[in-house]
């Protein structure tokens, strides 16, 4: 391709990323928040490499309403985030969860992060999302998860969300029904991507799981998984369409859930860095940008989901 061609496939490109952003970004949901306060977008610090205060300074730039981060291991680390959010007027929501193999051990770690998380927080956390249990444990041990999580909420009154997540205890889509059957308090963090990714699809033959999985989410993971993937290199590329317009379907769901009971919604725009994000090969530099990304789909969910 000379020079000339490759920049006229370039606007070309722009322009279709461009018309498919706008189409996207104004286009109503059958159900939007008529408060603003309703609709909580949150910045993830997934990739970032600056530290936490420079960090809030840039969302708050940004336009987002907060975070979510990991629980801090230490008293300076916890003093830190709180600091930060403070100084630029920004909430959060807390992620907890343990990596440890052995199920005693995974299952200690993982109840001191929700005690501390849910008591010794100096700006109360809007929700506390969990990465929860593992894909090989098995049903009653992962059952400890929710009911630790569902004792700590009814005494703190603080939500607790448990994340369908690769690699944990919600890993699949007909895995998660059982759970969600069988433990009417469980309440979700909608990571769909993953399903997407586990399944091979776009869930077309599992609706009424989907369906049931819906009506229990809490808190939302705002990333576009695909049939090979868990997250989509850029999109706002119209090869994606389908993905994006799956997801959106989805999210639809949950807001007019919310609208109708009149509940907040969190959101968190969690496209993440490499590897998540697709690279070149030897160079490893990413296919598109990872913030630009996040702010993208920040601004999507405001116009679709706000009056």
């Amino acid at each position: 391709m000379n020079r000339r061609n490759f920049i006229n496939t370039a606007i070309t490109t722009a322009g279709v990323v461009a018309g498919l952003d706008a189409a996207a970004s104004s286009a109503e949901a059958p159900f939007q928040f008529e408060n603003k306060l309703s609709l909580k977008v949150l910045g993830t610090n997934w990739g970032f490499p600056g530290t936490t205060d420079v960090f809030c300074a840039a969302i708050k730039k940004e336009g987002y309403d907060g975070t979510e981060m990991w629980w801090p291991g230490s008293k300076e680390k916890q003093k830190e985030l709180f600091d930060a959010l403070k100084k630029y007027d920004l909430q959060v929501g807390i992620l907890c969860g343990s990596g440890e193999r052995d199920y005693k051990t995974h299952l200690e770690a993982f109840k001191k992060q929700i005690n501390a998380a849910t008591t010794e927080f100096v700006q109360k956390p809007l929700y506390i999302n969990c990465h929860s249990g593992k894909d090989f444990f098995t049903y009653e041990q992962n059952k400890a998860f929710i009911d630790h999580t569902t004792e700590a909420s009814v005494k703190t009154g603080i939500p607790i969300y448990h994340e369908t997540h690769r690699g944990r205890m919600l890993f699949a889509a007909h895995i998660a029904r059982n759970f969600i059957e069988r433990n009417p308090e469980l309440r979700l963090t909608l990571d769909i991507s993953h399903w997407c990714n586990v399944h091979e699809s776009l869930l077309q033959d599992q609706e009424e799981t989907v369906k049931l999985a819906l009506s229990r989410v809490g808190h939302i993971h705002s990333r576009i998984g695909h049939e090979e993937g868990p997250q989509v290199n850029d999109p706002r590329a119209p090869e994606w369409e389908a993905a994006v317009k799956a997801h959106l379907a989805w999210w639809d769901v949950v807001v007019e859930q919310k609208v109708k009971s009149g509940e907040t919604l969190t959101v968190l725009t969690e496209f993440g860095p490499p590897n998540y994000l697709p690279t070149v090969p030897f160079t490893h530099q990413p296919l598109a940008d990872q913030w630009a990304i996040n702010v993208h789909m920040m601004q999507l969910l405001r116009k679709r989901y706000l009056k």
